[in-house]
């Protein structure tokens, strides 16, 4: 550990969806952190089986509840994280903020989560350069895929489009006061130029303010500026335990203030190929995840029905498990996946909640029906409802596969599924051959 870091927990965090939890794994681990992401509240068993940590993840499904449904869930987490008096609670959305007043509001999770907290600031964190993800004079930039053009979010040929919740503004302030943010301060990223002393004096001046909460929105738009914030948050974190919300670029501006390299070297967290056939699930709309299905040329392919499935056909299920099965029992890589092959968009009668959970029923059947040692899964509510169906209680970061996605090793106290390799994929994330890398490894 550098000596710059300070020691104990230093940041407890929940995650809104299971694939951008395990990112903030990745990202604390990449960073030389201990850590470890649980799949729920842990036990004091599951607690002192994970040992001492620098960082502490709680993945959840809130970015696809109403405000209603997430309270209960955001409530539980924030009395355990007051027990644990991390400095930082950091509430993990996705780098392309897509959430809504009605579905996965961020406002209503604030709302939640600062009781359990010391200060009444929030500060967020507007961008995660090495996603593409870029914040300028409150504006959100977000690349088409990684290494792809960069769009203004609300013109972003996916995100602008999502079929839950549609990014139609740009303006970050905007776009949050709609769902609860009244009080938000803009902290542009030429002022982090400013003397360090004057920066911290503007920004005390605007949270120290009267009122029930208060935030403020940091720009960053080069990695460079993640320090600046980094030290900003710090500092109010030494005086009053606080709330934090953003992306894993939160735990990114944490861990440059503190010295820690924001990616391992080349090769430090290498990932083996599979010595087993591999099952890949995929149930993402995403243009990104369609082309990462087309290049999958190591995998037997199967065609989902995502109607049947979300309907709950028992006798369609069955039969799609032992498909899969003896695909996978013959020794061959197998994907399957729910997209029109044609890319158009689901049937207007496929529920995209009752689809996720399906899928995650699917996996489950797959995995008690023939051994796997490694498996992925595309989507990000996919991702939640599948590792919520499994025997899971803890994930720890097995090693990169592109920027933001890792591959992760299940905690659990079944046997047949502890140490299983799993990869959990946003529909954005990724380059093309990524599911190739999943079966023959990289870095």
């Amino acid at each position: 550990m550098k000596p710059g870091v300070p020691a104990g927990l230093k940041i407890a965090y929940y995650g809104d969806d299971f694939t951008g939890a395990s990112d903030t794994l990745a990202t604390a681990a990449q960073a030389g952190l201990r850590v470890l992401l649980f799949t729920g509240v842990p036990t004091p068993a599951q607690l002192a089986a994970a040992g001492p940590l620098d960082v502490l993840g709680v993945a959840g499904t809130t970015r696809s509840l109403s405000p209603a449904a997430m309270v209960p869930l955001l409530e539980e987490a924030g009395r355990f994280f007051a027990k644990l008096a991390a400095p930082v609670v950091h509430y993990k959305i996705c780098s392309t903020f897509d959430s809504a007043p009605h579905v996965g509001n961020i406002g209503a999770a604030v709302e939640a989560l600062l009781p359990h907290v010391q200060g009444r600031w929030v500060p967020v964190i507007g961008g995660q350069p090495n996603l593409g993800r870029y914040c300028l004079f409150g504006n959100l930039f977000a690349s088409a895929g990684l290494g792809g053009t960069v769009h203004r979010i609300d013109r972003h040929p996916t995100m602008a489009r999502h079929p839950v919740t549609p990014m139609d503004e740009a303006d970050m302030c905007r776009h949050l006061a709609r769902q609860g943010f009244d009080s938000m301060q803009l902290l542009p990223f030429p002022s982090y130029a400013l003397p360090p002393d004057e920066l911290q004096a503007r920004l005390d001046a605007h949270a120290d303010a009267q009122g029930t909460w208060r935030s403020t929105l940091f720009d960053i738009a080069r990695p460079a500026d993640l320090a600046v914030a980094g030290a900003l948050i710090w500092a109010r974190a030494m005086k009053a335990r606080l709330l934090a919300v953003g992306p894993s670029s939160v735990v990114q501006a944490l861990a440059s203030h503190w010295g820690c390299p924001l990616e391992s070297a080349p090769g430090t967290f290498a990932v083996a190929a599979a010595d087993a056939p591999v099952f890949l699930l995929s149930g993402s709309l995403s243009p990104v995840t369609a082309a990462q299905v087309a290049n999958a040329s190591s995998f037997m392919r199967i065609a989902l029905d995502a109607l049947r499935l979300a309907q709950g056909d028992t006798a369609y299920l069955d039969h799609m498990r032992q498909t899969i099965a003896a695909h996978l029992g013959a020794g061959h890589h197998t994907l399957a996946f729910t997209a029109p092959a044609d890319g158009t968009g689901p049937a207007p009668d496929v529920s995209a909640v009752g689809l996720a959970r399906a899928c995650g029923t699917l996996l489950r059947a797959v995995l008690d029906t023939v051994p796997v040692k490694r498996v992925g899964v595309a989507g990000g509510d996919t991702s939640s409802y599948a590792l919520g169906a499994l025997d899971a209680w803890g994930l720890a970061y097995g090693g990169a596969l592109s920027h933001g996605v890792a591959l992760c090793r299940i905690r659990s106290d079944a046997a047949h599924m502890d140490g299983l390799e799993i990869m959990l994929k946003g529909g954005q994330m990724g380059p093309p051959h990524l599911f190739e890398t999943l079966v023959h490894g990289g870095r």
